[in-house]
Parts: C-alpha cells; structure tokens; sequence
C-alpha cells in the first residue's frame, strides 16, 4: 500500500508473465485450429451432394491439393505438407518468441496465423489435401483456417504501421532526468 493509501499489487515475475503469455497464444491457437477442423468434419459429412447457398458466401464442398490458390497442386504430396509443416514450425516458433513482449493484439493475430496453419497442415496429412468449404462464386473456394491467417496477416501490418509489437518496458530514470 502506498502512502495515500492505494493498493500495490506486485508484478508478475517476468518468468511467469511469459509462460502465461505463450501458453495463452497456443491455447487460443489451438481453440481456432479446433473451430476450423470441426468445420472441415461438418463439411465432409454435410456438403458431400448440397451445397448450402446463403449468399454472399455459399457452403460448397472442395479440395484443394495445393496450397494458397492451389500453388503448387501438382507437387507430391509430401513435398507440399513438408513445406506447409516448415512453414507452420517457423511461424510456432516466431510466435513462442515474441509472445512474452508481445501486445495483446499482436498476440491475438499470431495466435490466429498459427492456428489457421495448423489447422491446414494437420487436415492435409490424413490425405494430402485441404478441405474447403466457403465459396463466393468470384474466388477461389476457402475456409475458416484460411480466413484466420489472412486476418492475422492483415492485423500484423496494420500493427506494424502503428508501432512497436512489444510491450513497453520502464526504464529507471537516469542521473539526467
């Protein structure tokens, strides 16, 4: 307690502080990668002979071999899902990294390109492919994962042009001050 009486509660050690940082991005990671995977389930069984319009976004049922637009779908298989997996490792640990300085909202569109990833990579090694699902008539057919990474990414450069990913941290005033 202070002198004029306001409560002090003592900082979280910075040890702490990031294990609950890290364990939160991967579990909010995990949480969307989860969403999108129940979807592709739901779409494998529900979309098989109806599609399901419901304009501006129809419920299609499509697979795509390739990754991004279908780049590379004539590859092997297992030479996109090992790119796809290099891909996601990299941006796990990127993620693992800065998620103890990070913002929150920094944390929050890393969590949501690592889950999308995952989600992708772990639908395409059961059978080499990436189900979809979302179509709009004018591009390519997508899915929730897909939609994750490209909010990500887009929430990572409008962070980037405003400022720092990291936290602040106090510096102890100098001699000079």
């Amino acid at each position: 307690m202070t002198p004029d009486g306001t409560v002090v509660r003592p900082a979280a050690p910075a040890a702490g502080r990031a294990a609950r940082r890290r364990i939160w991005l991967l579990v909010t990671a995990g949480v969307l990668a989860g969403i999108d995977l129940g979807a592709k389930a739901w779409a494998q069984q529900a979309l098989v002979d109806a599609p399901i319009e419901a304009w501006p976004v129809n419920l299609q049922l499509a697979f795509n071999p390739g990754m991004a637009f279908s780049f590379a779908a004539d590859a092997p298989a297992g030479i996109v899902i090992g790119i796809a997996g290099l891909i996601t490792l990299a941006v796990a640990v990127w993620a693992w990294r800065i998620a103890p300085t990070a913002r929150l909202a920094w944390r929050v569109a890393i969590a949501s390109i690592l889950g999308g990833a995952v989600a992708n990579v772990i639908d395409r090694a059961g059978d080499s492919v990436v189900t979809d699902y979302l179509h709009t008539g004018w591009w390519p057919t997508f899915n929730l994962a897909d939609v994750f990474i490209v909010l990500g990414g887009i929430s990572i450069v409008i962070l980037s042009f405003l400022g720092s990913e990291h936290e602040p941290t106090k510096q102890p005033p100098s001699d000079d001050d």
